[in-house]
């Protein structure tokens, strides 16, 4: 059985992830494609335009054979985190599989390179990544000035762009967990990840978001497919007020306790809070050069959803779950082919719940924490233990 794999946000899916999609059936030419996608919140730390469900419909409607979430704690954490939390659900799956990546650049052998540097830090590395984030610069380009000065021979345009970095971070896992995944990468077209410039049909998620945001939906209709488009909402949903409450209720010490809150960080956001109105106005003033706003709105959702650093390991060192959200129909042996041969339970009902133990099962509680929070935030009404077959 060879299945490809592809781990998404589709935020809203587009003609670029719908092309992603065909170009792995048509060169590939796979038994089965399977995706691996964030639920209702995603690695921006923001709340995903449209539910979970939705979301894994358009993927299926698009070409996927089957949807697996990426569970909440992986995937509103940062790179390399979120990427090892899919490798590590992925490599339990069975066959021959292959992840295909949407890049900027690069191929299979510049990624192998780069992610085997980044998992061997010398001595030199680190002391020049030291140097460069006493800088006051962000961690991501520290590391990639360190290397630049270091040049021994890695694409440094790997480490610049968001696609690139998580295919990085996707190769990196695979050899540090020696899952037998080969990877793939093919280059994106169209507006890149960042962009947010509107274009005729290849527009980028967040340029959709964007146009959302100002009220022109009308604008995007062919940049996606229309089964998408007819589920867009109006507005983009937002949880900025319970956000805010659970920054003021969360004391330091539990802040302090979120990933990639520290150097005192939790102090910072502590003090913004007394002198702002809104969340925005928070993170505008949190947000510095060495602190990014997506790091800060990361951290933000960590604290409205109870995700602590600690957590996350543990979530990582532990047998997990794969849930389905989502597969086609007829997919049923490729389902039951997973549940005979996977060593972690298969979620396709609320039944299927009772056999977690332990990490696995608070793991699932965020997954239903983080449902509960957008179907209240997003006047939606979703159940956690349905899937969809189409």
């Amino acid at each position: 059985m060879k299945i490809c794999l592809a781990v998404c946000e589709y935020n809203p899916l587009h003609n670029g992830h719908v092309k992603h999609l065909q170009t792995i059936k048509n060169e590939l030419s796979p038994d089965y494609v399977v995706v691996i996608m964030s639920g209702n919140f995603t690695q921006r730390g923001e709340m995903a335009i449209t539910d979970k469900f939705t979301r894994a419909k358009h993927a299926v409607l698009a070409g996927a054979d089957a949807v697996f979430e990426l569970p909440t704690v992986f995937a509103t954490a940062n790179a390399e985190t979120f990427a090892k939390g899919a490798i590590k659900l992925l490599k339990e799956l069975p066959g021959e599989k292959t992840l295909c990546f949407g890049c900027e650049s690069g191929d299979a052998q510049s990624f192998e390179f780069a992610a085997k540097t980044l998992s061997n830090e010398s001595k030199r590395f680190k002391t020049l990544l030291k140097a460069h984030l006493d800088k006051g610069v962000s961690f991501a380009k520290a590391k990639v000035s360190a290397l630049e000065e270091m040049d021994i021979g890695v694409d440094i345009d790997l480490l610049k762009s968001p696609n690139n970095i998580l295919g990085v971070e996707y190769t990196r896992a695979i050899a540090e967990m020696n899952a037998d995944i080969a990877v793939y990468p093919i280059l994106r077209s169209g507006g890149g990840y960042n962009d947010e410039n509107m274009y005729n049909d290849l527009s980028s998620a967040a340029a959709i978001r964007k146009a959302i945001a100002e009220g022109k939906r009308r604008k995007i209709k062919g940049n996606v497919p229309d089964f998408v488009y007819e589920d867009l909402p109006e507005t983009l949903p937002s949880a900025d007020n319970l956000t805010f409450y659970s920054l003021i209720a969360n004391d330091k010490r539990t802040l302090k306790g979120i990933a990639d809150c520290t150097e005192g960080l939790e102090n910072r956001i502590k003090a913004c809070l007394k002198s702002s109105g809104t969340l925005q106005e928070v993170k505008d003033k949190v947000v510095t050069k060495r602190y990014t706003a997506t790091r800060v709105s990361r951290i933000m959702t960590a604290s409205l959803l109870g995700i602590s650093a600690d957590f996350v390991e543990r979530c990582l060192r532990s047998k997990l779950y794969l849930n389905v959200l989502a597969v086609r129909k007829g997919g049923e042996e490729l389902l039951s082919q997973i549940a005979q041969n996977c060593q972690i339970p298969l979620i396709t009902r609320k039944n299927d719940v009772s056999s977690l133990r332990s990490t696995a099962r608070e793991c699932f509680e965020k997954d239903v924490l983080a449902n509960d929070v957008f179907n209240f935030a997003a006047h939606t009404s979703t159940n956690e233990y349905m899937m969809i077959k189409i």
